[in-house]
């Protein structure tokens, strides 16, 4: 039986490969109850920065990632024991078999590790956004999330030095040193998404607009959905997916017409010359008060030309900022009124109508029929 155990199979004892399968087991088999108290101890270290956090949340997010992370930490060292089968020993491009197990190992190590700290990060910007939320500034929440973003950048570029320097032997501090002499050419290279870049810094710490608001840019209208690293996402009023770079968000002229303390109604009337003059000071006495009676804050009603064809009388008005539905309705609702004055007076809109009358004259010796339009009250001037 002595002897059974210590038959050698791929240049190793069968006991070895018998303990080495048996811890793995063991960790797979375990794994849940080990992460989990694994996990109340990174949460007991993160409590001591901030009160107040949910040990539920976080052990939920983090408990896959340590799960995965221990299993494969504990498979490659125990594997690693073993000595490299001299039958598995072949080349590929001069590449052993062996470094490239090794290579493979270390990247899912590497992986499972950053994947941990991504989760670790996903948990810190959940708290964020709850105080965020309950302080009701979504400016805050806009900022956690793009703040979470970039950090989740950054951990991903510090994970792929890790893996050429670990999984491929590449000496990461020469790439550097490199890349510090290349930066000039790099920066031309990448110069729109490094201004783009700057643009975002710009924006959340600026904070001309944030996620929710309803801008007007670029003859483009509709309401933020996301900023980015890159680009500012807009939903349109015709319901399309807009996007904008940042650095245009920054360059150019933005009317965020959510910060407005008013929005603004206008009527421009042309009335029929023909109007009486009483008529018409009536008429712009009774939209003054249709203007009162529908609460809105400030507004005027004037005479404010007479050009050759007509009254001009301006109309403006300015309601709180309430929705774009309320503020149609109360637009309809002013329009009507005067409709309906304008109708009371009987006063017309210029052009509204026109007389033509065709008159004939007795013919003489030297003279021929003639007809003449006469113009209504609306039109001017004589046509032979």
């Amino acid at each position: 039986m002595h002897d059974f155990w210590d038959q050698i199979v791929f240049s190793n004892p069968l006991k070895n490969y018998i303990l080495v399968t048996a811890t793995i087991l063991f960790v797979i088999i375990l794994k849940r109850i080990i992460s989990r108290l694994i996990a109340g101890m990174l949460f007991h270290f993160i409590k001591r920065m901030s009160s107040g956090l949910d040990k539920s949340s976080f052990v939920s997010l983090v408990i896959g990632p340590i799960g995965t992370f221990l299993v494969l930490f504990v498979s490659v060292s125990s594997i690693g024991k073993l000595h490299w089968p001299a039958e598995l020993d072949f080349e590929i491009n001069e590449v052993g078999s062996k470094e490239i197990v090794h290579a493979l190992a270390t990247i899912l190590i590497i992986g499972g590790f950053i994947w941990l700290l991504l989760r670790i990060v996903d948990f810190i910007a959940l708290i964020l956004q709850r105080r965020a939320r309950d302080s009701g500034d979504i400016r805050d929440n806009q900022l956690i999330v793009f703040f979470s973003d970039f950090l989740k950048v950054i951990i991903g570029i510090i994970g792929i030095l890790m893996v050429l320097d670990f999984a491929f032997r590449v000496n990461v501090s020469s790439i550097l040193a490199s890349l510090g002499l290349a930066g000039a050419a790099l920066a031309l290279a990448a110069k729109e998404s490094i201004e783009n870049l700057i643009a975002s810094f710009i924006i959340f710490f600026d904070k001309p607009f944030t996620a929710g608001d309803v801008l007007k840019v670029n003859n483009i209208s509709g309401t933020v959905e996301r900023i980015g690293l890159r680009s500012t996402r807009i939903r349109t009023d015709q319901k399309t997916y807009v996007t904008v770079p940042n650095k245009q968000m920054v360059d150019g002229i933005v009317d965020n017409l959510t910060l407005r303390t008013q929005r603004k109604g206008e009527l421009r009337l042309e009335l029929s010359l023909s109007t009486p003059s009483d008529a018409l000071f009536s008429t712009i006495e009774g939209i003054r008060t249709i203007l009162e009676n529908n609460k809105v804050e400030n507004s005027s009603a004037f005479l404010n030309d007479i050009s050759g064809r007509a009254f001009l009388v301006n109309v403006d008005y300015f309601t709180s900022p309430v929705t774009l539905d309320e503020f149609n309705g109360v637009r309809q609702r002013v329009n009507l009124e005067i409709l309906g004055l304008m109708e009371k007076l009987g006063v017309t809109v210029s052009g509204a109508s026109t007389d033509i009358r065709l008159t004939q004259q007795p013919p003489s010796d030297n003279a021929d029929i003639r007809s003449t339009i006469k113009p209504g009250p609306s039109a001017q001037g004589e046509k032979p």
